[in-house]
């Protein structure tokens, strides 16, 4: 069955009426939010967006984007296919603010697009979540969470819950009053009644804790 995605048009209200009505609990939060409005933050294709995500890990956004941009500036302002980030120097990666094991995790993302592995855009649309997982957590500096924040915010799967994402398992303990965030299965439990629309959850999850 082909995935479901969350397209301009996809019926907003009744799936919200639907979720609120599977979980009161859901629904108040979704009243107290507001609309849906979840802001896709990569356009690229899965490599071009694993790029960007390896380069962005564990740093402030300001320095991140600034390494970012030097490393773009190496392939005259753009982010480089697989072959030519393999051929560039190493020296002038790291030159570019990127630290060795960075380097070592956009090389074999690099390799790992060259042999296939890793789906174009196209190719990721005949794939279920899970196929697209397994082809990508094998590369290095990848993830589950940072495959499904792609399938989130890239590829704007509708059925994504992240249950190692700190910041949502937090807002769970706090809507459902538990005493501490819940185990990997609880959540999984807890997001059966989201189903086929747990991305939609997950987000009106996030903007509690803002609210």
């Amino acid at each position: 069955m082909k995935p479901r995605v969350l397209t301009e048009d996809f019926d907003e209200s009744s799936v919200l009426r639907d979720l609120s009505r599977r979980d009161p609990k859901m629904g108040k939060l979704i009243k107290r939010i507001g609309p849906f409005q979840l802001k896709m933050k990569e356009e690229g294709s899965p490599y071009f967006w694993l790029i960007r995500s390896i380069i962005y890990q564990q740093l402030h956004g300001k320095a991140a984007a600034t390494i970012h941009k030097r490393m773009r500036d190496l392939f005259d302002g753009r982010d480089p296919k697989p072959h030519e980030l393999l051929a560039m120097d190493q020296e002038r990666m790291l030159g570019a603010g990127l630290s060795r094991n960075k380097l070592a995790a956009l090389r074999d993302l690099a390799r790992a697009a060259g042999e296939g592995l890793v789906p174009t855009r196209r190719q990721a649309k005949l794939l279920t979540d899970e196929e697209i997982i397994e082809r990508l957590i094998p590369i290095r500096g990848v993830g589950r969470w940072t495959v499904e924040m792609l399938l989130i915010f890239g590829l704007k799967r509708a059925d994504v819950l992240a249950v190692d994402d700190f910041a949502l398992k937090k807002a769970a303990m706090l809507l459902y009053g538990l005493e501490a965030p819940p185990k990997k299965q609880a959540f999984l439990e807890i997001g059966e009644k989201w189903r086929p629309w747990r991305t939609i959850a997950s987000w009106y999850l996030w903007r509690s804790l803002d609210s």
